[in-house]
């Protein structure tokens, strides 16, 4: 007997249904030779700090410092909803299926059938490998399946590889997975110790919430400057020409201007070229994750985790391929099908045709998976619901813009009017403009698109002309968008362009990709979705339309981190996200990536001897500073500042910002202030008018800290 263990109960009754396996038995289907069953997703998770504390028996533990930082030496996985000792019921009885299964004499083969990613990968592996005794004499193989149509399943277990052609998929999961851990628990609880509230910290989340912060903040304080511009906006043969200078005056040339347009208004414009030549506009690309969630967010304001939840069910309803790609291209090996699923969009009425061309085929732009396609199973109208009908017409459309038969053919036009004045060039201006002549694809993907339509010009012809001031400010930068927060976790170097249209893909993107590979990204595709959710459900950012806005405790969490000095910027995550990459490409070990996670991990906790002068620990919130100069009770460590406990009791207000002109106020200086009536000498504040750095005391005045210099 072949067992086969599926990620999901969905995926197993696809396979059964597939093969043939169709007795139903207790947790699992059986038949034809096969049997199937299923996790639940992660059966396992890692185990808590606790577990690794020698002699913990199991009862519920408050979080401390003194447990941290917590570096295994060797990572431990245990059942989920474990509470002490006692796993999840409904996780316990399928595991026992699963490895009673496993264990069955009958069976020879065990297959993974986890979801074709890192994650399923492991998912998988973890049953089997706590299902099975170290000395086994079973065949392990992978189902690796791109689909779920019966025809895909039926094919891909004729080919099943040995497992171990996964093993490096594997050893990126498990490295992700133990890196992940060991920032996320270590400094989460550490800074949410330190700070009061809990805070979400992790590998990934913390650079996506920075940068809708950084934004956010950068809109908040910028301040809008004037500038002046000339332009030109007279009729020629009755039709309006504008002409725009590109000269800029900054406020203080304003007096310029008069000058300016009197000098261009005594040139002469003419029409020096027009460039007419028929072009064929190609299609934009077929659809990565973050892409087809790009398109469905800008055009459909749908949520990532909307997008995401119903391309997945889509995927498990057998409409279309694996959803969690990076690539935009299919794999050469892929041809024989796509030809199959064209011969099907074709019998239904669209002009499709088979191209075997390097912009759509091209194996060294995919690392795992291909991008998302319509399957050969088409489904009616009538079976899916409203939103997933919007996702599959989506993709859809994009598949048949590529394949289709009929080019878009337009005339482009390029018209240079060319200023002058004495036999010199003082400015030329070029008006570009499309005319389509036959929309080919673009009546399927793309057809709103509007030409712009061009004055009637001939060579030679002379434009009037009449230039005047204009004045504009400058704008501040744009919230980030579902769009160009996905093209900034995909590239975090990448400089952001202005939004291209939809179509507008044809540009190179080998060095993107190239990028991509190397692991020089946020998060992944299968991963970025869950995480800015997290964000979003935290309080930390908000979704309107399909606009992100930091919120309060965003800002909260952002700040704190810079004053516990905790830096998890995208220069960090990319490099730990590079290492992770080379991992899976055998240059790199699990205990080497995992190893240069604990060193940073390490620094941060580390107890540098500093004088007071240097000294930026603020200690523990709630934690016990001294007594008040006002009114003698308790001064408490809160969340923004030193504060009276008699606050409620008396009314006293004494208070201190934990943090002054940019710099921490340490509570060893706090202490110091209270006890003595002043601080050692702080060095590093900055001054908010000239920021310059400057060195200060802290002393106590009429019951306030101010400053004194020495």
């Amino acid at each position: 007997m072949t067992l086969i263990i599926a990620e999901k109960p969905s995926l197993g009754r696809n396979i059964a249904t597939a093969i043939g396996a169709n007795k139903k038995q207790n947790g699992y289907l059986e038949g034809n030779g096969y049997i199937v069953t299923w996790a639940f997703g992660h059966l396992f998770s890692l185990a808590d700090v606790e577990d690794y504390i020698e002699g913990y028996t199991g009862e519920k533990r408050h979080w401390t410092l003194d447990n941290l930082p917590c570096l295994p030496e060797s990572f431990r996985f245990k059942l989920k909803g474990q509470t002490g000792s006692e796993p999840d019921a409904g996780i316990l009885k399928q595991f026992n299926t699963i490895k009673t299964l496993c264990n069955r004499e009958d069976v020879s083969t065990i297959a993974n059938a986890g979801d074709a990613d890192r994650e399923g990968e492991i998912i998988v592996r973890l049953c089997i490998e706590n299902s099975l005794p170290r000395e086994h004499k079973k065949q392990l193989v992978r189902l690796w399946m791109p689909d779920q149509t019966e025809d895909t399943i039926r094919s891909e277990i004729s080919a099943m590889k040995p497992m171990s052609d996964y093993d490096r998929l594997a050893d990126e999961g498990y490295a992700r997975t133990y890196i992940d851990w060991l920032y996320g628990v270590n400094l989460t609880r550490y800074a949410t110790l330190k700070c009061g509230p809990l805070l979400r910290v992790g590998r990934v989340i913390i650079p996506i919430v920075k940068a809708i912060y950084d934004r956010d903040m950068e809109i908040k304080n910028f301040v809008p400057e004037k500038y002046f511009g000339i332009r030109s906006d007279e009729k020629t043969n009755g039709e309006t020409i504008e002409l725009v200078s590109s000269l800029r005056f900054p406020k203080e040339e304003e007096y310029r201007l008069p000058k300016a347009c009197a000098y261009y208004n005594g040139c002469t414009a003419t029409v020096t070229s027009i460039k007419k030549r028929r072009s064929t506009m190609g299609a934009g690309k077929l659809y990565s994750l973050s892409k087809l969630q790009n398109v469905l967010g800008k055009k459909y304001k749908m949520p990532m985790n909307e997008s995401l939840e119903t391309v997945q069910k889509l995927y498990e309803m057998g409409y279309l391929t694996y959803p969690r790609t990076n690539s935009e291209y299919l794999a050469t090996k892929e041809a024989d099908k796509i030809r199959s699923i064209l011969s099907n969009v074709a019998k239904i009425g669209y002009p499709v045709k088979f191209k075997n061309s390097k912009s759509i085929f091209d194996d060294s732009k995919i690392e795992s998976h291909s991008a998302i396609t319509p399957t050969s199973k088409i489904p009616n109208k009538s079976t899916l619901t409203e939103k997933q009908l919007t996702v599959y017409k989506t993709v859809f459309n994009r598949f048949v813009a590529v394949f289709c038969a009929e080019e878009c053919i337009c005339n482009k036009t390029d018209i240079t009017i060319s200023l002058a004045r004495d036999g010199k060039t003082v400015e030329e201006f070029t008006l570009k403009g499309n005319i389509v002549i036959q929309p080919g694809w673009t009546k399927y993907d793309g057809g709103t698109q509007k030409d712009k339509l061009l004055p009637n010009l001939e060579k030679g012809n002379t434009v009037n002309i009449n230039f005047v001031p204009f004045e504009r400010e400058t704008t501040p930068p744009k919230h980030y968008t579902i769009e160009t927060l996905n093209n900034f976790l995909k590239n975090p170097f990448k400089e952001e362009k202005a939004e291209l249209s939809d179509n507008a893909e044809t540009e190179d993107d080998t060095a993107e990709y190239k990028a991509m590979l190397d692991g020089l990204e946020l998060g992944t595709e299968a991963t970025r979705t869950s995480i800015i959710d997290n964000a979003k459900s935290s309080g930390y950012i908000s979704l309107k339309k399909d606009t992100y806005y930091i919120e309060k405790d965003g800002i909260f969490l952002i700040e704190s981190l810079k004053r516990l000095g905790i830096s998890m910027d995208k220069n960090k995550t990319v490099m730990m996200g590079k290492l992770l990459k080379d991992v899976y490409k055998g240059v790199n070990t699990i205990d080497s990536a995992v190893d240069t996670a604990k060193s940073e991990i390490s620094q941060i906790f580390e107890r540098k001897k500093v004088s007071p002068e240097t000294d930026t620990d603020i200690g523990v919130f709630r934690q016990e500073v001294g007594k008040c100069p006002i009114c003698g009770k308790p001064v408490i460590r809160g969340y923004y500042s030193y504060g009276c406990s008699g606050y409620k009791e008396n009314g006293c207000r004494f208070s201190v910002y934990l943090s002054i002109c940019g710099r921490n106020i340490s509570i060893s200086n706090m202490k110091l202030l209270l006890e003595t009536g002043k601080t050692s000498k702080i060095s590093g504040f900055i001054s908010p008018k000239t920021q310059k750095p400057f060195d200060a005391f802290l002393v106590l005045k009429d019951g306030k800290a101010v400053f004194e210099f020495n």
